[in-house]
C-alpha cells in the first residue's frame, strides 16, 4: 500500500471548535508520548462547546500523528458531519462508547479510553483497584462495567452509562480504562493518574508480600484533600489537570510538535 499524505487543510469552524481540536490533538499525542496506546486502536473524544457534536480520530492513524485538522466531527447519533479524509472514517466501537457518555453526561467535555497492559491486567482482577497508594485515594468512587464482548452493540450504551453514573473514571472489566472530564486537560490528567495507579498496584502485588491497607477514614481524608486541591501559594483551587496542561503542551512542543496544524 502506498503512503498516504497526512497533510489536511484546516476546517472552516468556530474558534471554540478550533481550540477544542488543538487540545484534543495534543491529548492524543500525549497519550502516545506516555505509552498508553494500542497501535491504531482506542479513542479520545471531545465535545464541541455549545453543541451535541463530538470530535473523534480517523481510525487507522497513530495517536502520534493526530492533528487538529485531521479530527472527524460527528453527532451523538453517529452521523459524520465533517470528514477531511478519503480513506479513513471512525471506528464503530469507539463511537458507541464515547457517544454514550457524551449523550448521557452534558458535563463531560472529553472521554479517554485506553487498552494498556497495566489497565487491562487490573481490569481482570476481581479486587479491582485497591486504595493502597496516595494516587489511588484520589479516586474514591470508581465505576466498573462488565465485559460484553467488543462494543459493537448499541444496546450496551445504556448499561455502560448506568454503570458510570456521575463518576469520572471507570474500569471496563477484561477490557481497559475510561476517564472523562469537563475539559481535555482534566480528562488527560485522570487517565494518566489512573494508569499510574494500576502500574503501582501491580508492582505491589507482584512483590508477594502483605499489602498495607489504609483505613477507610484515611482514604476519605486523602480524597477530600485531592478534591480541595488548595494551592500552596494561596491561589484559588483549580480542577485537577488544568494547572498541568500548559506544561504538558510545552513538553509536547519539545518532543512531538505539529499537533496544532
Amino acid at each position: 500500500m502506498s503512503a498516504v499524505s497526512l497533510s489536511i487543510p484546516r476546517p472552516d469552524c468556530s474558534e471554540e471548535e478550533w481550540k477544542t481540536r488543538v487540545d484534543l490533538a495534543a491529548c492524543y499525542r500525549l497519550v502516545s508520548l506516555f505509552g498508553m496506546t494500542d497501535l491504531v486502536s482506542n479513542h479520545i473524544s471531545a465535545r464541541i462547546p455549545g453543541t451535541e457534536e463530538i470530535l473523534l480520530n480517523p481510525f487507522g492513524w497513530l495517536y502520534e500523528e493526530i492533528t487538529a485538522s485531521s479530527l472527524i466531527r460527528i453527532d451523538v447519533a453517529g452521523n459524520i458531519l465533517h470528514n477531511p479524509h478519503a480513506r479513513y472514517s471512525i471506528n464503530n466501537a469507539g463511537y458507541i462508547i464515547h457517544s454514550a457518555v457524551h449523550e448521557a453526561r452534558p458535563d463531560v467535555g472529553c472521554v479517554v479510553h485506553t487498552h494498556t497492559p497495566a489497565g487491562i491486567a487490573v481490569s481482570a482482577l476481581q479486587c479491582g483497584i485497591l486504595p493502597i497508594s496516595q494516587s489511588a485515594m484520589r479516586f474514591a468512587d470508581i465505576a466498573y462495567h462488565d465485559y460484553e464482548g467488543v462494543v459493537f452493540n448499541e444496546s450496551e450504551k445504556g448499561r455502560l452509562v448506568a454503570d458510570l453514573g456521575a463518576r469520572d473514571v471507570m474500569v471496563l472489566r477484561n477490557h481497559g480504562l475510561l476517564a472523562c472530564g469537563a475539559t481535555v486537560a482534566q480528562a488527560f490528567n485522570s487517565i494518566y493518574r489512573l494508569e499510574r495507579v494500576c502500574q503501582i498496584q501491580l508492582l505491589a502485588q507482584a512483590a508477594n508480600s502483605p499489602l498495607i491497607q489504609p483505613s477507610a477514614e484515611l482514604v476519605r481524608l486523602s480524597n477530600q484533600q485531592y478534591a480541595g486541591n488548595k494551592s500552596s501559594l494561596g491561589l484559588p483551587a483549580t480542577p485537577l489537570g488544568e494547572m498541568e496542561w500548559p506544561a504538558m503542551l510545552r513538553l509536547l512542543d519539545k518532543h512531538n510538535p505539529g499537533y496544532e496544524q
